[in-house]
Formats: structure tokens, C-alpha cells, sequence
């Protein structure tokens, strides 16, 4: 496909229903649409029509964004189409794993983060894949806010790790 193919296909695209673009995905990547939004459907589909033409990343350029970014290529692609780039499993290896991608804004391993709510002082540890509040584990901030105040808190504005947004 050249150039032009691939702008008169993603033109084609821009007048499909989501019904259509859904179709299509499961055409281009080989397994049903998650989403039905049709801008998000609409922008995956014209990357991957690109993509197929023109190629994807090389395989220093995905080196060289696992190195800077644990991984975040894999975000975009579908899990079948990053097990399709691993090298294939023997009968006794197991299946490659894709690293889970760290948020950036989550505090490192070992952080204490002190915080006072009601008059009581409440020291939050951070550990390398839950969150310490009293001797008990919790998986997000936002259990660990609930489990201090007994309210439905987001758990980085809770904690002060995120700022609230005010309106203009």
C-alpha cells in the first residue's frame, strides 16, 4: 500500500459509525474493540493502518523506550500483538511477561507519608506494591484513605500527592 492508499483508508475511517470501526479493529488487530469511543477507535485505527504500512518501531527504538520508560510502548499495543513480538515459548517456558508500568507519581518504596485528619496523625508507608497504614495492607491509596476516615476519598488528593483542580 503507498501513501495514498494509506490517506484515502484513513479517510475512510472518518466516515465510519462506530459500529463500523469496531469492525474494522477486529479486522486490523485480529480481536474485539474495547472501547466504543469513536475518536479514541478512530485515532488507533488510522496509527495501525500506518503502522502496518510503514512499519512499527524498530526494535532499538522499542529497546530504547523500554530502557526510558519500563515498557511504555506496550500501552498502545494489544497484549496478543506484544506476545505475537516475543520470541515464541518452548513447551516448558512459560509465557513472556509484559511489565506492568509504574505510575510516575506514586512515591518510591520506603516513603513515609504523614498526614493529620481529625486530629489524628496518620503515617501512610509506601511499599513496593501496597501501601502500609497501621500494620494493615492496602493495594491503592484511595483503600487507605477509606480504611483512615470511613468516607470515599481519591487517594492522591487524600494523601496530598495530587492537587485539586479548581475551575475558572
Amino acid at each position: 500500500m503507498q501513501q495514498k492508499n494509506v490517506i484515502s483508508e484513513i479517510n475512510k475511517l472518518r466516515s465510519m459509525t462506530v459500529g463500523e470501526l469496531r469492525q474494522e479493529w477486529a479486522r486490523l488487530y485480529g480481536e474485539p474493540a474495547r472501547s466504543s469511543n469513536r475518536e479514541s477507535l478512530f485515532r488507533r485505527l488510522a496509527y495501525r493502518i500506518q503502522e502496518l504500512v510503514q512499519g512499527g518501531l524498530s526494535a532499538a527504538a522499542r529497546a530504547r523506550l523500554d530502557e526510558l520508560g519500563e515498557g511504555a510502548w506496550n500501552v498502545a499495543t494489544s497484549r496478543r500483538q506484544r506476545t505475537h513480538d516475543a520470541e515464541p515459548a518452548g513447551p516448558h517456558e512459560p509465557e513472556p511477561r509484559v511489565a506492568p508500568i509504574r505510575d510516575l507519581r506514586r512515591p518510591a518504596a520506603g516513603t513515609v507519608i504523614v498526614r493529620e485528619h481529625r486530629g489524628r496523625q496518620l503515617r501512610l508507608l509506601v511499599l513496593d506494591d501496597a501501601f502500609e497504614l497501621d500494620g494493615v495492607r492496602y493495594a491503592s491509596l484511595s483503600e487507605a484513605a477509606r480504611a483512615a476516615t470511613g468516607s470515599r476519598w481519591n487517594g492522591w488528593l487524600f494523601w496530598g500527592l495530587t492537587q485539586r483542580r479548581r475551575r475558572s
